[in-house]
């Protein structure tokens, strides 16, 4: 089982919630740790999940889940509604880049991916999410490529698929119901052809008999 399915499946699956995605980050800057700090639990894998609830109304948020060195679990961290979330910065829109920033109403946190496709896909599905879910106060999107936005998203080159092939199937139908048409109108033609020959022929046979 992925990180990611193991993820779902421990921290959401639990609460009636459904993962819609997630990111594998590291801080851009390390945090300052205080002096005091000490006994921590070493080295952690952090993910950003964006998830939803199954009731209604749904509400999203975006969790911060931890796995420490040396474990198989999964730890919930930090926890914020898609409502909290003011801006989302793509760093830079001439490039791919797997750096980015997340805004919230009271945290701001530099991340960088561990790929930038993978930060593509999760922009993407938050991008979405925030259009679906969010009513009234969106965050922004700065400095971000058209395809994080969507532009070329995996949702629209599915939609553009559907699209295509029912354009297609309806093509398909088009052209047999033409070809169907130009077989009705040839069969008429040719029973037409055939009572006049049958009205012709039996006029010629009464004229003979007579």
């Amino acid at each position: 089982m992925s990180a990611k399915s193991a993820i779902s499946k421990e921290i959401f699956a639990p609460l009636d919630e459904r993962m819609l995605g997630a990111v594998q980050v590291k801080r851009r800057t390390k945090k300052k740790i205080p002096f005091l700090a000490t006994g921590g639990q070493g080295e952690y894998l952090t993910y950003i999940c964006l998830s939803v609830t199954n009731k209604k109304p749904t509400q999203a948020s975006i969790t911060k889940v931890k796995q420490f060195e040396g474990s198989t679990s999964f730890v919930r961290r930090s926890q914020w509604m898609l409502e909290q979330l003011r801006q989302v910065n793509g760093i830079d829109p001439n490039r791919d880049s797997a750096e980015f920033d997340l805004l919230f109403e009271n945290a701001f946190d530099q991340w960088v991916a561990s790929t930038a496709s993978e930060k593509c896909t999760f922009f993407q599905i938050l991008h979405h999410t925030c259009q679906r879910y969010l009513t009234d106060r969106k965050p922004e999107f700065i400095n971000c490529q058209s395809k994080l936005m969507g532009g070329n998203s995996i949702l629209h080159s599915a939609a553009d698929s559907v699209t295509s092939a029912v354009q297609k199937a309806s093509q398909a139908l088009n052209e047999r119901g033409e070809r169907l048409g130009r077989a009705e109108e040839k069969t008429e033609d040719m029973k037409n052809s055939a009572q006049q020959f049958a009205e012709t022929a039996h006029k010629l046979a009464m004229k003979h008999k007579c």
